[in-house]
């Protein structure tokens, strides 16, 4: 069954430099395994489009039940100089929780 990602995890965003931080964090434990199937780098990616233009990279701390995203030269070059809307990335995380994946 297809729901969006949010229906299992929360996040939290942020940025360093020109590199967004998505950290997905599962509801339950029993979703980590989940989590780690369906959000890989190349969907990250694809989910996103144009606005990423670097490689995204991603760690897995099974240990909290959750994931980490780089998305690298995602902001246009960063806070300081970045003439985005949202310079920070901070709404990244609540953008990629609409993402469809496939739930057991």
């Amino acid at each position: 069954m297809r729901k969006p990602l949010g229906s299992i995890a929360h996040t939290r965003s942020g940025d360093k430099g020109d590199t967004a931080n998505i950290g997905v964090i599962a509801f339950r434990p029993e979703d980590f395994t989940t989590i780690v199937r369906e959000v890989t780098p190349e969907r990250v990616k694809q989910f996103f489009g144009d606005l990423v233009k670097g490689n995204v990279e991603r760690f897995e701390l099974p240990n909290l039940g959750a994931i980490n995203l780089l998305l690298h030269e995602s902001l246009g070059g960063g806070g300081t100089v970045s003439l985005r809307v949202d310079a920070q990335g901070k709404t990244y995380g609540a953008a990629l929780l609409r993402m469809e994946i496939e739930i057991d």
